[in-house]
């Protein structure tokens, strides 16, 4: 039979059968039942999935993603089908993957988003923290490049075995402070390396467009910063009494207009802005991080976040006034204040996936600093 042409989807406009309770072309409910399409799954804490979760190249021998028992649609609570779609209203069902958090202690947390734009959340990350405030935490942050396969595995991989390898502390060196920073600097370069095997490991090597990512990682040690990167994702101090800091330095076309003299404006407005010129996989250039130490001398955040969140508030001192607004608004735990940024980036556009992760360094409560 043909279609009734007088009925149209409201949401994209094809014809509908006659008494058809949703859309076959693009699965909206016709009528005023709930969707999905904006709808965030229930998160919790530490993604509920592992690299073999996702769907990894049979080249790998790994075929697709595991099975899981049948998950309820979030509109409707009906049955929700291989394909994504609910069985019952035909709402298209959020990924677990969309949206995740990550709190291993009340000082640390960490929120990864999808942002508003992309299909896919190929930002990832991986946290670690002792119970004790202040104590030792290990933040890492992985972008991986939409231009490329897999990127959202192989980024969630690599973050997580960077955080395992930061398992322990930082060597102390031979008692010099010279010496320390030297051992240091091997360690996160090992630790980079571990990344980058993990990413290699999930990629098929006669892939068109290897999976890559940047990185970058933040292990608080106390008083002690120690900070490494590659390519444009970041680590900034902000403390509660002082002038923020970007204690990185980007991998990027931006930033070599930078070294170059051009204003950081100027620069990250420029049509090269956003390349990036070092990034982890199976053709990155080399693997040696930038790495950077700061004394946290004063009660603060380290935040560790991805370009979809510093894209609109790159300069130290607007994200400083971000944060401080934000924590005068109710925002005063990792966990609140980490949503707080990536619902800032989602109003301000979303046009990235957006990664905020932050540790509470010295008062754990900061509006009585």
């Amino acid at each position: 039979m043909e279609p009734d042409v007088s009925a149209a989807c409201p949401a994209c406009g094809e014809p509908l059968e006659d008494g058809a309770s949703f859309c076959e072309a693009c699965g909206s409910q016709v009528g005023a039942a709930p969707t999905a399409a904006d709808v965030r799954p229930e998160p919790t804490d530490e993604a509920p999935l592992t690299v073999d979760d996702l769907i990894v190249s049979t080249a790998l021998g790994r075929g697709a993603a595991r099975q899981h028992a049948p998950r309820p649609c979030v509109a409707c609570g009906g049955t929700v089908g291989a394909d994504g779609w609910c069985e019952t209203c035909g709402a298209k069902q959020p990924k677990e993957r969309d949206h995740f958090r990550e709190t291993p202690a009340p000082w640390v947390a960490g929120v990864c988003d999808r942002g508003l734009v992309h299909e896919d959340n190929e930002d990832a990350m991986a946290l670690s923290a002792e119970p004790a405030p202040g104590s030792r935490a290990v933040l890492v942050v992985l972008d991986g490049v939409s231009s490329s396969v897999d990127s959202d595995v192989a980024s969630l991989a690599g973050a997580r075995a960077a955080r395992d390898a930061l398992a322990t502390g930082l060597p102390q060196g031979a008692g010099t402070p010279e010496a320390r920073q030297a051992a240091v600097a091997r360690t996160l370069a090992d630790t980079v390396a571990a990344a980058n095997a993990a990413i290699v490991d999930t990629t098929d090597p006669d892939s068109p467009h290897p999976a890559s990512a940047t990185f970058a990682c933040a292990v608080v040690e106390g008083a002690d910063l120690w900070v490494a990167t590659i390519g444009d994702s970041r680590v900034y101090w902000v403390p509660d009494d002082g002038e923020p800091l970007l204690v990185s330095t980007d991998d990027s076309g931006a930033q070599l207009q930078i070294d170059a003299g051009v204003d950081r404006e100027t620069a990250e407005h420029g049509p090269h802005a956003h390349t990036i010129t070092k990034w982890l996989g199976v053709d990155a250039p080399d693997l040696v991080p930038r790495t950077a130490y700061v004394a946290l001398d004063r009660p603060g955040w380290v935040l560790a976040c991805s370009d979809g969140l510093w894209n609109y508030v790159s300069e130290p001192i607007a994200l400083g006034d971000r944060v401080s607004s934000l924590v005068a608004g109710g925002a005063t735990t990792p966990l609140d204040l980490a949503l707080g940024l990536v619902a800032f980036a989602n109003a301000s556009g979303g046009h990235d996936n957006i990664t905020a992760t932050l540790a509470r360094v010295g008062d754990t409560d900061p509006t009585t600093a």
